[in-house]
């Protein structure tokens, strides 16, 4: 049966590479995977993530909904018609990100994220939230390279938000969320993952 999962975190927690190693271990279990991620997906929801990790500055609600607009792209057009087709959808980041970066982290009405949620008609199956020290967090980042996004260049403050509304939200749905440190190696971190994932979801074999 497919599965929907989401891993979630702050900047440096890891969720890029955690996403990429969970689905190559679920094709290797003979597994039918789409990998994707957020905002992203179909062409439309690309642009807006153009719009918004670029210099724009929007207000914290405009910001909101051109998550939802995008995330309601990527639902329609690339998440749903893979679950009904059987497969497994590896998606990096969902609808916690907006409301642990919009909320939690700009001071966007949770309630309306709720709401604008519910809207989606869609949850995932189980929900990875990585989660890494800010000292961590900012090494990691340090070593990426490259130009920083708009999220990465935000205030220690701001991250330090979010982080407490990741670990808020996991607290808050148990029944879905997982709350797993990501400080480790990629290889420890991908091996806690996978025994999460074979206490909660059936899995063809070991790994």
């Amino acid at each position: 049966m497919a599965s929907f999962i989401t891993l979630e975190g702050g900047e440096g927690a890891g969720k890029s590479t955690q996403a990429a190693l969970l689905a190559d271990a679920l094709v290797a279990q003979g597994l039918p995977v789409l990998r994707t991620r957020e905002p992203g997906g179909p062409p439309g929801a690309e642009t807006l993530r153009g719009l918004l990790l670029g210099a724009n500055e929007w207000s914290p609600l405009a910001e909101t909904l051109l998550h939802f607009a995008a995330r309601a792209e990527h639902v329609a057009k690339v998440i749903r018609p893979a679950l009904d087709a059987g497969m497994w959808v590896v998606c990096d980041r969902f609808y916690d990100s907006t409301m642990a970066y919009q909320g939690y982290g700009q001071g966007t009405d949770r309630g309306v994220i709720a709401q604008l949620t519910g809207y989606l008609g869609i949850a995932p199956d189980i929900t990875l939230v990585l989660d890494v020290s800010d000292e961590v967090a900012a090494e990691r980042l340090a070593q990426r390279g490259g130009d920083a996004d708009r999220y990465e260049r935000l205030d220690a403050a701001f991250h330090a938000r979010v982080r407490q509304g990741f670990r808020e939200i996991a607290a808050a749905e148990p029944a879905r969320c997982v709350l797993i440190a990501s400080g480790g190696s990629k290889e420890e971190v991908h091996s806690a993952i996978m025994r999460k994932l074979r206490a909660r979801l059936t899995l063809p074999q070991t790994t």
